[in-house]
This record gives C-alpha cells, structure tokens and sequence, in this order.
C-alpha cells in the first residue's frame, strides 16, 4: 500500500524531503549527499525524494520556487527549509537539531 505524503510528514519520524527536478544538475549533485545523510543516521530520519514535475501541486503546496529544495518535517510541521547543495555535514547538524 503507498503512503500519501500527508501520511509520511505526520508520522513521529524525522522525515527530510528533498524537491528535484531530473533536468536539474545541483539536483543530480545533491543525490550522493542524501545517501551518505541515510548511512550516517539510519532510521533516525526518513528521506523523500519528490519529483516537481510529477507532483506539481505538492511543489506548490510548499511554495519550491527552486530545486533543489530541501524541508525538514516532524510531526507534520516544516521545521526547517533551504535550497540549493549543502554538504553532508550541514544536513545532518540540521537533522540532529530538530530530532
């Protein structure tokens, strides 16, 4: 059964969301970034990957005027928001404040 978005950003979970586009280079840069953030933390957060172009009204939602765009959600409340390519380091400091 597949989750809704609601459904994944209200779970107790710490849950990242990164909004790409597959065009997108800083996107594409981003990639390794996000699965180095994963080894690093394991289930302390979950990563969701949204595709802009598919889900154009979940980009809008959440007002993505650009990707890459990362927000920080817990418990259903955006907690923290930055675009563009940050090191792993920066992200996991980010996720360890708010979890």
């Amino acid at each position: 059964m597949k989750s809704s978005f609601k459904d994944i950003i209200t779970s107790d979970e710490v849950v990242l969301v990164d909004f790409f586009g597959t065009w997108c280079g800083p996107c594409q840069a981003l990639m390794p970034i996000l699965k180095d953030v994963k080894e690093t933390l394991g289930d302390r957060v979950k990563i969701v990957k949204i595709d802009i172009d598919k889900n154009q009204a979940l980009a809008t939602q959440y007002q993505v005027r650009s990707v890459p765009t990362m927000i920080l959600f817990k418990n259903g409340e955006p907690k923290w928001r930055q675009s563009g390519v940050l090191q792993q380091k920066d992200i996991v400091q980010v996720i360890n404040t708010h979890s």
